[in-house]
């Protein structure tokens, strides 16, 4: 285990010497999140007077929906990454290696959850220097954080393994565009589920971004329900494990086909 960890660790390293030596990416990945949060915040700020929102203020019901797109959007890319290193051999040599083979596969998946934290974090002190409010406090920003990284890391995982199975940068664009904004308008990202039809209700029901949604909200409200948010974390967490167990089969698929 410990040799694991510190395997995964190493990997995790390489990945974030890379985003230190890119500290533009880091601010282009924020332009998204910030039109949707003043943007949207602004263009729909009157909606809440209809009910349903738990708020007064609709930035307050924005902030939790747009860290977690930005944690789904920016981890369906990762394969992009796994495949650029089928491209230019960096995979195959590091098989070559004792490198332990899940390790390979989590410190991409690590990295990308550290960076999903880190855009979280900035998106929600946007969002309060824009004027929402955190009645949950601190835990309960800690928990929306979490959930966009376990979101993150189910879709991270999935990339990968997708850029493992298909190896075309055309396949993995046209599956991340048809899933992206189905997924988003398919929850309560920014209409309030009583405000939904009943079909996109019943839907958003088995979509885990509305899940890593609405343990946020509910975590950062003024009461939250805390077993609403342990039965929809405890499905993030599921999610993320089958992730992770199928991105590391198909690595083990990929070394069998070279």
């Amino acid at each position: 285990m410990s040799t694991a960890i510190a395997h995964t660790w190493y990997m995790t390293q390489r990945q974030l010497m890379v985003f230190a030596r890119q500290p533009a990416y880091a601010v282009i990945t924020l332009i998204q999140p910030v039109i949707w949060l003043f943007l949207f915040g602004s263009l729909f700020r009157e909606v809440v007077e209809l009910g349903g929102f738990g708020t007064t203020s609709y930035l307050d019901y924005l902030v939790p929906g747009v860290v977690v797109m930005s944690a789904l959007s920016s981890n369906m890319w990762a394969g992009m990454g796994m495949l650029e290193e089928i491209q230019r051999g960096t995979l195959d040599r590091f098989l070559t290696t004792p490198v332990g083979r899940a390790a390979l596969m989590n410190g991409n998946v690590v990295h990308n959850g550290l960076v999903t934290a880190l855009q979280s974090v900035v998106i929600v002190l946007l969002g309060l220097l824009g004027g929402a409010d955190y009645p949950g406090g601190t835990g309960g920003v800690a928990v929306l954080v979490v959930a966009s990284v376990l979101l993150g890391t189910v879709f991270g995982a999935l990339s990968n393994a997708l850029g493992m199975l298909v190896r075309e940068r055309e396949s993995i664009i046209g599956i991340n565009t048809f899933l992206l904004l189905p997924l988003t308008f398919l929850s309560s990202a920014f209409m309030a589920p009583a405000r939904m039809p009943g079909w996109m209700r019943h839907i958003a029901d088995f979509n885990p971004l509305n899940w890593a949604m609405l343990a946020g909200r509910s975590a950062m409200s003024a009461d939250p329900d805390w077993g609403a948010v342990a039965s929809r974390g405890g499905a993030l967490v599921g999610l993320a494990l089958i992730g992770v167990w199928l991105s590391i089969r198909a690595l083990r698929s990929y070394q069998r086909s070279i």
